[in-house]
């Protein structure tokens, strides 16, 4: 752009050199031509050398006037020319200047435009960052509810094993209990059993001896009957009449130890409410001394029947009366259990 104003300025400049060249040679031309007219007319009037030096003066005052004009002309031109070369230099310095504010405005514009870009890009990167930030915060605080939701569920997961730890702690507390009281009863019922056992041993022996004595006073009262019948062959019938009697005796103490076992029995029942009304039938087999042998059910309500025989093991030992005859009906027997 500088260098085609530069031209033009050029040729701005050689045209008004060639257009000065050009009225210098046409003012040439007229003034030869003035000459030479004029001399024409000299050599054709020759008659009044005052008109001649008038025709002369008069000549050079045109041609004076003319080198005047022409100076005039030419001075005007290089004035022009002046004027023009200077408005062709201010003309070229506006240019420059323009150029020059063109260039310093398109590099302003361009240093606008990359700060604009630099500013949009920084407000985008803000603007990225923001969106990263606020998707951090976003996805951290969804994070954080969520481990929240799960420290919750774990303390209450923990809370409810914990109370599930207490429950089974009690529940083998009380199993331990329970099993440290039925270790103890079976410990004791196992002790219970084996004096049971000693004892029925003890009563067995005293009732092998007792029936061994027993049949050694029977045979010896036998051998004494047999050597006294002849004597006493006359008191058959009084002794008739006191057997009747000996068995009302053996019956009524039967039925009189028979209702103090039975009240020793009901005395160590468990007695439950379902029992109420209901009754059970116990045999047993007890040795010369009352100790308990055997204890079986006989009929009955089933649950009454088994804490009967409970009963009936804890006593073990029954009292028995001096008769043997009473005795004898006492060890096997069958008694009826019914909870008031």
């Amino acid at each position: 752009m500088r260098n085609n104003n530069y031209s033009v300025a050029v040729i701005v400049s050689l045209l008004l050199h060639a257009l000065l060249l050009v009225a210098l040679l046409w003012g040439a031309d007229f003034s030869m031509s003035k000459s030479k007219q004029s001399g024409n007319t000299i050599q054709a009037v020759v008659v009044d050398p005052a008109l001649v030096n008038q025709q002369a003066q008069r000549i050079r005052q045109e041609r004076e006037s003319a080198k005047k004009a022409e100076r005039d002309r030419l001075r005007r031109l290089e004035q022009q020319a002046e004027e023009l070369e200077k408005q062709r230099q201010a003309e070229e310095k506006r240019i420059r200047e323009l150029k020059a504010n063109k260039l310093k405005a398109e590099k302003e514009a361009r240093l606008a435009e990359k700060e604009r870009q630099r500013v949009a890009a920084e407000k985008q990167k803000v603007a990225e960052e923001k969106r990263k930030a606020d998707a951090a915060a976003k996805v951290a605080k969804a994070q954080a509810a969520k481990a929240e939701a799960e420290r919750k569920s774990k303390q209450e997961a923990a809370r409810k094993a914990e109370q599930e730890r207490q429950r089974k702690v009690e529940q083998q507390r009380k199993a331990e209990e329970a099993a440290r009281k039925a270790e103890e009863a079976r410990k004791a019922k196992v002790a219970e059993q084996k004096r049971a056992e000693a004892a029925a041993k003890k009563a067995e022996k005293a009732r092998i001896e007792a029936e061994r004595k027993a049949a050694e006073a029977k045979e010896l009262q036998r051998q004494q009957e047999a050597a006294l019948n002849d004597m006493f062959a006359g008191l058959e019938a009084e002794t008739e009449q006191r057997g009747g009697a000996r068995g009302q005796f053996v019956s009524d103490e039967v039925a009189r130890y028979s209702a103090i076992f039975t009240q020793m029995i009901q005395q160590n029942l468990l007695v439950d409410q379902s029992f109420s009304g209901k009754e059970c039938v116990i045999r047993m087999r007890l040795s010369a001394n009352g100790l308990l042998l055997d204890a079986t059910e006989d009929g009955g309500e089933r649950t009454l029947c088994r804490a009967a025989k409970a009963a009936v093991v804890k006593v073990s030992q029954f009292p028995m009366p001096e008769d043997p005859e009473v005795i004898e009906k006492l060890r096997a027997i069958r008694l009826t259990v019914s909870p008031e």
